[in-house]
């Protein structure tokens, strides 16, 4: 694979000294020096006893000929990094992805390193997000064909990148069992109304040796558990958006046939399914959207002994809102694979121009009837004070730590309740520079307790800004569930700068991190407290 990837790479540079296309690209670099801080368990692995400092880094090309083709590489580097496994340095080195696509007329050949998806991805997502090191590209090829302006059908097959093992950017490591998907889109209007329906097929084929390790762990089950495993699942997909005037209506349904899946701590044949729909409409000072999503023992994975963040061939999107307040993020939930009843209702009214009001409800329990997660949450923006912007709310919140986070069975009550007023003061100082404050207070029992939050930032824009923050665990939990009982609390002080210019953007700060999830887009993950500096790079050309 080296050879061919670095002739390719010496391929695009020649051929863009001779002006016959166009060359693009951009970097990102995360640097982490790890300082010790055992009052915070941040503490006890290598990065804070031997390592000290890590990093990750990301350069990618994109090179366009004049004749259709286009070419994609990304090198990927990583020394000492936290990222693959937050309490252990990985090392690593290597071209992450490539990639080769060809437009002959109406037909689009694409072959290397594929991120696509079919509908909203719930059927098939092979995607990248480096926030949680998760890479699920398809390495293999794909066809997509326009039969017309408003009618296309793409079809891909391959291997799915396995991000998640040791040395995988030196040894090319991708998971055995191979995939192979079809997709066709329409896209159709009739006056007023605009609707572009699609179907998607997938196919999942096990390899004799995740063949075997299924059928090893289905035997020593019980008796009365076991069951004649299959080589081969498919899954199906149904899905349209639909526009109106004002109102827009997305659906989808998906099915898949019977196969082992993990569920209740052992392997069980099961079919899975999942209905997901968004409506939203909007008019002069209102907007409404409702979302929801029934899934039931729908897991898509390159095999059943994968878990967590391994080998996942979809993604199913989160109907909770994610609240990027600092104390609110701390319980974002996640999707669900195995049993999910969910449904959001958010409404925004805007009486006039300086005037801004939002109300969110959020009801997530499962198919049996448990209670996942709720959330009832407003908030008011005004403008009206000339340089001044005043932000207020509250949310209230109800969140199942065990199903969520995992947790041990020391936790007797597994439902966090909280309240969380917020409230963020803007002042416009003149047309560069301004002076913003935001506050938070989480009033909660289980977990770590209540929590205070203040943060004032300054910017002049269009290049600098500073801030300052300090989180503070100010009521701690004394109950068995909170391992990590201190009283009084930790501050979690950060302190950070950002400069920007043109393209690049470069920013350092002083970072203490509580242990706790951290999610993207509805994957989440569990994290340690971290302790220490973090700086990152942001370019592109």
């Amino acid at each position: 694979m080296k050879k061919p990837v670095l002739f390719f790479l010496a391929s695009i540079l020649t051929a863009s000294s001779f002006g016959q296309g166009t060359l693009s690209g951009d970097l990102m670099m995360n640097l982490n020096f790890f300082h010790k801080d055992t009052n915070i368990q941040a503490s006890g692995n290598p990065l804070y006893d031997n390592a000290l400092s890590g990093s990750d880094g990301w350069l990618t090309l994109r090179y366009a000929t004049n004749n259709g083709f286009t070419f994609f590489v990304r090198a990927d580097a990583f020394n000492n990094s936290n990222l693959k496994n937050p309490v252990a340095a990985n090392t690593d080195f290597g071209i992450g992805a490539w990639n080769v696509t060809k437009e002959l007329d109406d037909l689009t050949i694409s072959v290397g390193t594929i991120y696509d998806q079919i509908g909203c991805g719930i059927l098939f997502r092979a995607y990248e997000d480096r926030g949680l090191l998760i890479d699920n590209a398809l390495v293999g090829i794909s066809l997509k064909y326009k039969f017309a302006d408003n009618f296309m059908v793409k079809g891909f097959t391959g291997q799915q990148k396995n991000n998640n093992s040791d040395n995988n950017l030196v040894n090319n490591v991708r998971y055995a069992p191979v995939i192979k998907g079809i997709n066709a889109e329409g896209d159709f209007s009739a006056g007023n109304v605009h609707i572009t329906p699609g179907i998607g097929v997938l196919n999942r084929t096990l390899d004799a040796a995740s063949m075997n390790a299924v059928a090893a762990t289905i035997n020593s089950q019980d008796t009365q558990a076991r069951f004649n495993p299959k080589y081969n699942m498919y899954a199906f997909s149904v899905y349209n958006s639909l526009t109106y005037k004002n109102l827009s209506w997305y659906v989808e349904a998906d099915y898949k046939t019977n196969e082992a899946i993990q569920k209740d701590n052992i392997l069980q044949d099961k079919t899975g399914n999942v209905l997901y729909t968004s409506l939203s409409y909007g008019m002069k000072g209102i907007a409404l959207s409702l979302f929801g999503k029934r899934t039931e023992d729908f897991v898509m994975r390159t095999s059943p002994n994968e878990t967590l963040l391994r080998g996942m061939l979809n993604w199913q999107p989160i109907i909770a809102v994610l609240r990027p307040l600092r104390l609110m993020s701390r319980y974002t939930p996640a999707s669900q694979d195995i049993s999910e009843m969910a449904g959001t209702a958010n409404l925004t009214v805007t009486p006039n121009d300086v005037t801004n009001f939002t109300f969110t409800y959020t009801h997530i329990n499962t198919l049996e009837g448990s209670k996942l997660y709720r959330e009832a949450f407003a908030e008011a923006i005004y403008q009206g004070l000339g340089k001044w912007v005043i932000e207020g709310g509250v949310q209230y919140m109800e969140y199942n730590i065990l199903a969520y986070q995992s947790r041990s069975s020391s936790i007797t009550v597994p439902v966090q309740y909280a309240i969380t007023p917020f409230a963020e003061i803007t002042y416009k100082i003149n047309d560069q520079k301004s002076l913003r404050f935001e506050a938070q207070y989480m009033d909660a029992k289980r977990d770590y307790g209540s929590w205070a939050f203040a943060l004032l930032e300054f910017n002049i824009a269009p290049k600098w800004s500073f801030s300052v923050s300090d989180m503070f665990n100010s009521v701690p939990n004394k109950g068995v569930d909170n391992v990590n009982y201190k009283d009084p609390g930790n501050h979690y002080y950060s302190v950070f700068s950002a400069y920007t210019k043109g393209p690049h953007r470069f920013t350092l700060a002083y970072v203490k991190q509580v242990d706790g999830i951290n999610c993207t887009g509805g994957v989440c993950r569990y994290e340690p407290a971290f302790s220490g500096v973090k700086a990152m790079i942001n370019t592109s050309f």
